[in-house]
């Protein structure tokens, strides 16, 4: 017998489909990708407008809410309680500059850094640094985890294909970054956001990449609880 509960398990679901059409998705659209009547997908909008996690358009088609926003703020804290400790030991591992980063609209933001207590010549990467998605490791490790697009640059595929992003001298010269998403359950607190490491070019970028999959592996596991 099923644990789940259908109409909670089909507004989830509608979250998610939602969330892939950044230019907002027709009802009839989204019923037939629910594989529900018409009536039901306006129930499921209906009630998850009135939570503010879905606003319909005036030209009819509905994107996600600014309930999704506030979701994620107060999903921050959690995510930094339980990646501390273990971006610590990213850096120690690879003797680098480790970092955690979201999506903020089409920029790529560092919300946490942790430094290697000796190492590689340490590069300029701090809290509250910002750079459009489609540069570095991170927003394309960002990119990565989204439904593939038409758009997607060759960087993104390779780093969808692989589970990682490497990138050189794309933001500073000399620097090598390795990234790989946190692939955290469904909506959780509509947070994209990826780990990774920084430093110059004598990383290595063999243990590096093991490393910070291993860690995106584990913070996805420890968020997901």
């Amino acid at each position: 017998m099923s644990t789940t509960l259908q109409t909670l398990d089909r507004g989830l679901l509608a979250l998610e489909i939602v969330s892939e059409h950044i230019e907002g998705i027709a009802i009839a659209e989204l019923a037939e990708k629910l594989d529900v009547h018409r009536a039901i997908a306006y129930r499921i909008v209906t009630t998850l407008e009135q939570h503010a996690l879905i606003t319909r358009t005036a030209e009819g088609p509905v994107r996600l809410g600014a309930g999704i926003a506030l979701l994620a703020s107060r999903f921050e804290p959690q995510l930094r309680s339980v990646a501390q400790p273990l971006l610590q030991a990213l850096a120690k591992a690879t003797r680098a500059t480790a970092f955690i980063s979201i999506a903020q609209g089409e920029e790529c933001v560092v919300i946490m850094v942790a430094e290697p207590d000796e190492g590689l010549l340490r590069v300029g990467y701090r809290v509250g640094s910002r750079h459009p998605l489609t540069l570095g490791a991170a927003g394309i490790a960002i990119l990565a985890a989204r439904p593939p697009q038409e758009e997607d640059s060759d960087a993104v595929r390779q780093a969808r294909k692989e589970g990682y992003s490497l990138t050189r001298g794309q933001l500073q010269r000399g620097a090598v970054g390795v990234a790989s998403a946190i692939a955290t359950p469904r909506l959780r607190g509509g947070i994209e956001a990826c780990v990774g490491v920084v430093a110059m070019d004598d990383l290595d970028t063999e243990r590096a990449t093991h490393e910070v999959v291993t860690h995106a592996q584990r913070l996805a596991e420890l968020i997901g609880k």
